[in-house]
């Protein structure tokens, strides 16, 4: 992480490593337009002008007191600008659209709320490192620290929530720091950067001048990993008997998806992907055993369990795959391959640690595997196959038709996929829908699925569908959301059918917060407190159909299997404006498989608490 920027102009860096060149790009892709001379301008000309160098074309945000001098500007600019109706939907949104597109998402907020508003969405991007830059505006310099209206330490505030957060106040380092914003943003390890901007640095004049020299003392990223280290992850490739690739989501931000399958192609090992990593590898692909972890397949967590190599491919050990973790794959040695030198051995040690940029790593690993394979000879994997295919013949994922009468949601969700495809978005909230999504959507490509995963937030479905669908204008893009993830974040459909945002909304209704109300069900003897979001026996509130009407949208309801492919049929044949379905399912549907928080990966229940025989045999 970027500590505190020292002042003074930085050389270009050196030693290992890439570093920054002093030319500012969106990421690495974009390319800057540099002026022909110095222009004076305000500050908040000189944020547009950046933005627009930078190759910006799309922004979410609202405009307030400390931010206003910056949207007159930004009414004469090229870039579209999309008014939400929170501040968290906007942060939501930039990360939507970084998503699917790849690009540095962009929000722009105002000072106080409005900057603590976006807080959440910091800090989701900061735990999946997606690559997006916050603008804040804040009160004039001179008010800093007076508790003046709308004033709030939102540098403060942010710093554990961000990749860096910057605060300007001189109207000369606009350009550089939003420069430096949106590299640090899109380089080595992706993540969020607040640029806070005071409203004294917009009303003041500055010289502008593109591109700005950046003052990164420090800030460097891994790029080619060590050949030796390379070496040695061949040499324990082509000794094991029981490898698994455990491909997490820094494999889609490194776009390394094609390098992925040429490596699965030459080893022939099986392969689990995380939630993050969904679509990095096809779901059709014999060799893909499906999502590892508390709601993964049999499959994939008895292949982590039993193999004698494991080899991490920009994932990082979190608990929701690991379970308990001293239990985790006990047999194996581990190759960690991170961009990010913090997550080597921070929860599982490493026994060939490899930091560098994941595309490189994996193209230097399809330069040296052919060679130590002719030295060593091909490892017998047939046994192990054997394994992994009996264990997912014998626990394929599936569902027990609900004893209410009521739409069970893995059908729903199963037939949405089957009549949708693959190449649409799917953008789901957090809890029982979001795992459903995840075991019953077939990913054929990165960056088609989108969720909010180490942060777990609810709302994230809405917003980020809207900013999906922005980045990828022409594609059909899903929000399947739970009704109580939805209340939280549904005013961002009035946003939608403002400005022609045609997201397709799949509202998974069960009138309880199912993902909690699962754990009650399971651990705390039924008790459901404070689950139920309905009264028993009155009317639904809100009336979700009433309530998307209200908003400008169409809507049905479907309560009946027969309805289900009728409804989805006729949400893909309208593509012009939002349209919206509340399928009402089963509130005692329950996600399995599922391991229990804390207890080890083995004892994980594929069905109904029942456990499955790890010694199955033909």
């Amino acid at each position: 992480m970027l500590r505190k920027r020292r002042e003074g102009t930085t050389k270009k860096g050196t030693g290992e490593g890439k570093t920054y060149d002093q030319r500012p790009t969106q990421g690495e892709d974009t390319a800057v337009k540099d002026t022909a001379q110095t222009q004076t301008m305000t500050g908040a000309q000189a944020i547009i002008a950046s933005l627009e160098a930078l190759g910006v074309t799309d922004v979410f945000g609202m405009p307030g007191g400390a931010i206003l001098p910056t949207y007159d500007p930004l009414m004469d600019s090229s870039i579209r600008h999309i008014l939400i109706r929170h501040e968290q939907g906007a942060g939501h949104a930039a990360e939507g659209y970084s998503l699917a597109t790849g690009k540095v998402g962009c929000a722009i907020v105002t000072s106080g709320p409005g900057a603590t508003n976006v807080l959440t969405a910091l800090a989701d991007a900061n735990m999946d490192s997606i690559p997006m830059v916050v603008i804040s505006g804040q009160v004039g310099a001179s008010l800093i620290g007076t508790d003046a209206f709308q004033e709030a330490d939102v540098v403060g505030a942010s710093m554990p929530l961000a990749k860096h957060s910057f605060l300007v106040t001189d109207p000369q380092e606009i350009p550089a720091r939003l420069a430096e914003a949106f590299h640090i943003a899109g380089t080595g390890r992706p993540g969020p950067v607040l640029v806070d901007i005071t409203k004294s640095a917009q009303v003041a004049e500055m010289e502008f001048s593109w591109p700005p020299a950046m003052e990164l003392p420090g800030y460097r990223y891994a790029g080619k990993p060590h050949k030796k280290q390379i070496r040695a992850a061949a040499e324990e490739i082509v000794r094991a008997q029981a490898p698994v690739l455990y491909v997490g989501g820094g494999l889609i931000r490194a776009n390394a998806s094609e390098q992925l399958a040429a490596l699965v192609e030459l080893t022939d090992a099986p392969i689990v992907t995380t939630l993050t990593a969904r679509g990095a590898f096809p779901d059709s692909d014999s060799h893909n055993l499906g999502m590892p972890g508390m709601h993964g397949t049999v499959a994939a967590v008895g292949a982590l369990q039993r193999a004698d190599l494991v080899i991490a491919l920009g994932s990082r050990f979190d608990d929701r795959v690991t379970g308990k973790l001293d239990s985790f794959a006990p047999r194996a040695r581990v190759v960690h391959v991170d961009i990010d030198p913090a997550e080597i051995s921070k929860n599982r040690f490493a026994d060939i640690p490899i930091v560098g940029d994941l595309k490189m790593v994996i193209e230097a690993l399809l330069d040296e595997l052919p060679g130590a394979y002719t030295k060593a000879g091909r490892p017998d994997l047939s046994g192990w196959w054997r394994y992994l295919n009996r264990l997912r013949d014998r626990y394929p994922m599936g569902w027990t038709d609900p004893k209410d009468g009521m739409l069970a949601p893995q059908y729903v969700i199963q037939r949405l996929s089957e009549l949708t495809g693959p190449d649409a978005y799917y953008v789901t909230g957090v809890g029982q829908h979001q795992m459903w999504s995840a075991q019953f959507i077939g990913c054929e490509k990165p960056r088609h699925f989108l969720s909010s995963s180490g942060l777990g937030t609810m709302g994230f479905a809405v917003p980020a569908a809207m900013g999906a669908q922005v980045g990828q204008p022409d594609a059909v893009v899903w929000a399947i959301d739970g009704d109580g993830c939805f209340q939280m974040t549904n005013q961002e459909l009035a946003t939608c059918t403002v400005n022609n945002i045609p997201i397709k909304v799949a509202l998974i209704n069960n009138s309880v917060l199912g993902m909690v109300r699962q754990w009650q069900s399971l651990f705390y003897d039924k008790r459901y407190s404070n689950t139920t979001l309905n009264p028993a026996d009155g009317d639904q509130i809100p009336n979700f159909a009433m309530l998307a009407n209200a908003y400008g949208i169409e809507a049905r309801v479907v309560r009946t299997p027969e309805e289900v492919d009728d409804a989805i049929q006729w949400a893909l044949s309208v593509n012009d404006r939002p349209v919206f379905i509340d399928f009402r399912v089963s509130k005692d549907a329950m996600v399995w498989p599922m391991v229990a928080a804390g207890v080890s990966n083995d004892d994980i229940r594929y069905a109904q608490g029942m456990a499955p025989d790890w010694d199955v045999e033909d």
